[in-house]
């Protein structure tokens, strides 16, 4: 079908840091599904002509194109309300928005937008009982996955013992500092860390040359332990808090699939995600790193998170730890028994081929959704040539 990409193209909307990854991982799996893809980089568009000259473009371009889909990721406040729901509401396009961040943003974000489109997608599974109370019913539960086209295993040699991918938010600093201080080998990158960033296919590389790859929280570990002060965990919410950017104003009126309108406002823990701030029971949310490691047939030592046992067999599939001292220990163990760490690497791959690429999620979502996509097998067996891709200026 033809499909609106409403998305950044580049990370975080600056062309210097590369790729987003909504590029790497949305846009080239529709692509490469089949679909004909007009590129609507919002963010680009709007830092060139200003937030209503772009809003007034997409507008346009969904008139005059109309195409069968409008795939659309947020960001913050760049797109208008108004717009979103004038082409959900008055014209053929199916409207869809996937929610990145409904673990902590649905209830001063999320749920605000929601109404202004057709369909949207939550990965947080805690996220279903608050749109029901709310009154939304088209919510598709789906979470991240691989790229398979994309992401891919290497059949290099291991070349290091255990890699971390990642900004050093948190105490992820610390972390990786212990794991030295035990005498591990232990390779870090991105923004922030010695070695730097990595491009792309760097990143892949690394994912099937690490005999442990790291995914780390974006805050701290689980459980508290003397290696860790706990101003760190305090320092890292109030920083995640100030960087959000409010929705302006509420909206009140439903787009033509929805059922109910907006209800009153629900009660929001002071820190979601520290219950030694404000009470709540913290829950680690899936990355997509949970997925890309596996998919390059990596090992992936992770910390849990919320509804990863569903996803994948624990100690078989993937391996968590519950705090530092656990990252130590089960470090240690898998470097020295070399067959079953590459015995888990395997079946994680395998696992993640079978159900967990992104060729699965849209399929899922858009029969969902009632929209037109080729079949599945076709499209992992890659009988299905990749579609076209024009961008809107």
């Amino acid at each position: 079908m033809n499909v609106l990409y409403v998305a950044m193209k580049y990370d975080y909307g600056k062309r210097e840091r590369g790729y987003s990854f909504e590029h790497y991982n949305f846009y080239h799996s529709l692509l490469h599904m089949g679909h004909d893809i007009l590129y609507f980089d919002f963010m680009t568009l709007m830092q060139e002509h200003g937030r209503d000259w772009m809003n007034r473009r997409l507008l346009e371009v969904a008139k005059a194109e109309k195409p069968e889909l409008m795939l659309t990721v947020l960001f913050t406040d760049e797109l208008d309300p108004a717009v979103v729901r004038e082409i959900s509401e008055n014209t053929d396009t199916v409207s869809l928005n996937w929610f990145c961040d409904d673990h902590w943003r649905l209830d001063n974000y999320s749920r605000h937008w929601a109404p202004c489109f057709n369909w949207v997608v939550t990965t947080a599974k805690g996220a279903l009982p608050k749109y029901d109370l709310l009154g939304y019913r088209n919510v598709i539960k789906s979470q991240w996955a691989c790229n398979h086209f994309l992401y891919r295993k290497s059949d290099l040699p291991l070349r290091y013992d255990v890699s971390f991918v990642g900004q050093p938010h948190g105490n992820r600093r610390q972390i990786i500092q212990a794991l030295r201080d035990e005498g591990v080998n232990v390779h870090a990158w991105g923004t922030g860390w010695e070695f730097g960033r990595l491009a792309q296919e760097e990143m892949i590389s690394v994912f099937s040359q690490s005999r442990i790859n790291l995914n780390l929280s974006n805050a701290s570990p689980p459980v508290p332990t003397p290696r860790f002060r706990a101003g760190d965990v305090a320092r890292t919410w109030v920083s995640r808090t100030l960087a959000i950017v409010p929705f302006g104003s509420r909206i009140k009126t439903t787009g033509k699939r929805w059922l109910s309108t907006i209800g009153e406002s629900l009660p929001v823990a002071k820190c979601p995600d520290f219950p030694e701030i404000g009470g709540s029971h913290r829950t680690d949310q899936i990355k997509g790193r949970n997925f890309e490691i596996p998919g390059c047939r990596g090992f992936l030592l992770t910390g849990r998170a919320e509804d990863l046992e569903n996803y994948y067999e624990i100690d078989k599939e993937v391996v968590c730890f519950d705090d530092a001292d656990e990252i130590i220990e089960k470090v240690r163990y898998y470097l020295r028994n070399e067959d079953e760490r590459a015995a888990i690497a395997q079946a994680g791959y395998d696992r993640t081929l079978r159900e967990h690429t992104y060729a699965h999620r849209f399929t899922e979502i858009f029969q969902r959704s009632r929209l037109p996509c080729k079949p599945l097998g076709e499209v992992l067996e890659g009988k299905v040539p990749p579609g076209q891709t024009e961008e809107v200026r």
